[in-house]
């Protein structure tokens, strides 16, 4: 498995296992428990590395074998190791898109901790590892638009493109260029543009075929809208704003709202917070057809009433609507705080599901499975999650 699964750029907390090294294209062998310290050039390597301290959800057995690049160099030469013997591979960056399982993963986990960021005019370009939030920060500092909207993703630059992340009218697949890449396929370093990435709603080309590409760079085309924000597309932002769809406001208005709508949600990453502690939303918006909407409709007034107006979007030129999982989940019955484990749903926005600090990823599951399975039943709808699951599946 490879991509990049959220990067919040987080330190190995609690990191354990022996530090070893390994130079690069040696040939892999099994952990030894008391082995002397080697490198993979200078790459930092654990083994029986706990994973749940890399990931937002802080759930996760160990790894096998824990590796930190910190340059594309390292990555590639991490990455064709792990190829060229045959190695289960695992790249990570924050971890604020995945759900390892409760027995870790046996094999090596590849984290990528590159940095870089580069701004000519208004094109920018980021390291895979550089922290998405610190990002668009600095672009609004800049008096550059294009991702204000984008504030307060726990997540890694080189993670937007894979999901094309988006959030309060903004998609990063509006901004993006081009795409350097590690093709494991090829062996080779390749560059996509916006159009080789097949983007759609929280898709893309590499998300579609996880084994092949590992992401190194994401550059963008920015706009200099004199300190201005991009045309205000969501309603909520707007109305947080007090202005209309399409107007423009200051960039760091635009951002400080965002990140205050998102903090209401439990969608700002905060130790403390255990609402925080989650992937944020859990499940994708579905994406109805015509006729599929219209079943839809008719099991909402059965279960509602016929005054019942579910969330509607236009999502595509063939009629496809594109509803709320966020209503779904709370017209079937599980509200914001629902549950009395470990695993909840958030108090504060139903998309989210929580470890409320004692949860084991199975804990985490059966609270998945229960509204996948509450919703179906309620509206005929499976829900899909959004987050990447490692050896388990909702």
């Amino acid at each position: 498995m490879s991509g990049l699964f959220g990067a919040r750029g987080r330190g190995l907390v609690g990191a354990g296992g022996q530090v070893r090294s390994r130079r690069a294209g040696a040939a892999a062998r099994p952990p030894s428990r008391a082995g002397r310290a080697r490198t993979l050039e200078r790459v930092q390597e654990l083994h029986d590395a706990p994973l749940a301290p890399l990931t937002t959800f802080r759930l996760g057995g160990p790894a096998a074998r824990l590796v930190t690049a910190t340059t594309d160099d390292e990555v590639i030469a991490a990455v064709r190791e792990a190829d060229a013997t045959g190695t289960p591979l695992l790249v990570i960056g924050g971890g604020s898109n995945l759900v390892i399982g409760d027995k870790g993963f046996d094999g090596t986990a590849l984290r990528i901790a590159t940095k870089g960021f580069a701004l000519d005019g208004s094109k920018l370009e980021l390291a895979a590892g550089e922290v998405w939030t610190d990002a668009v920060a600095r672009t609004v500092e800049a008096g550059l638009a294009g991702i204000e909207c984008l504030a307060g993703i726990p997540g890694s630059a080189g993670a937007t493109p894979i999901q094309n992340v988006g959030a309060y009218g903004q998609e990063v697949s509006a901004t993006i260029t081009e795409v350097v890449a590690y093709d494991r396929r090829a062996d080779e370093t390749v560059t996509l543009t916006n159009a080789e990435c097949a983007f759609s709603y929280r898709h893309s080309r590499f998300k579609g075929d996880p084994d092949r590409y590992v992401v190194l760079r994401v550059r963008f085309e920015l706009e200099d809208a004199a300190g201005l924000s991009a045309p205000i597309k969501y309603a909520e932002t707007a109305r947080a704003l007090g202005v209309e769809a399409g107007d423009r406001v200051p960039l760091a208005q635009a951002r400080e709202t965002v990140l205050s709508l998102r903090a209401g949600k439990g969608m700002v990453l905060d130790a403390d917070d255990h609402d925080t502690w989650s992937a944020g939303s859990f499940f994708t918006n579905p994406i109805l057809t015509s006729g599929e909407y219209e079943t839809f409709l008719a099991r909402v007034i059965v279960r509602l009433g016929a005054d019942a107006t579910p969330p509607a979007f236009p999502a595509g030129d063939d009629g496809a609507v594109k509803t709320s999982a966020a209503w779904l989940i709370d017209k079937a019955g599980f509200t914001k705080g629902y549950g009395s484990g470990p695993a909840r749903i958030s108090t504060k926005h139903t998309l989210a599901l929580t470890n409320r600090g004692e949860a084991t990823t199975e804990d985490l599951l059966a609270l998945a499975r229960e509204v996948v399975a509450g919703v179906r039943d309620v509206f005929g709808i499976t829900l899909v999650n959004e987050p990447v699951t490692v050896g388990v599946s909702i």
